[in-house]
């Protein structure tokens, strides 16, 4: 996937809401923990109508007791040598 494309989660997702915004954090390249540290801070930022969608090199196992814990839902699949997760408030 080049850098400037957007995942539509209408066609990725089965469970991500339709028709939010969208903020999109490329995080491929960022070495850990940035990924997991700049996704959290991103989300405290955006309102209840937003979704984040993470771009990353794996899927993020350590993210995802720290959404649940924050009341975050989310969903991520694989895109070739990428996993793409949306994250949006429960």
């Amino acid at each position: 996937m080049a850098a400037d494309e957007r995942p539509d989660l209408d066609d990725r997702f089965d469970d991500a809401p339709v028709g939010h915004e969208q903020v999109h954090l490329d995080a491929r390249d960022l070495p850990p923990p940035k990924p997991l540290r700049e996704t959290l801070e991103r989300l405290a930022e955006l309102d209840e109508e937003t979704v984040l969608v993470q771009t990353n090199d794996r899927r993020p196992q350590h993210l995802y007791p720290r959404l649940e814990d924050r009341g975050y839902e989310y969903e991520t699949v694989a895109d070739g040598d990428a996993a793409i997760t949306a994250i949006w408030p429960a």
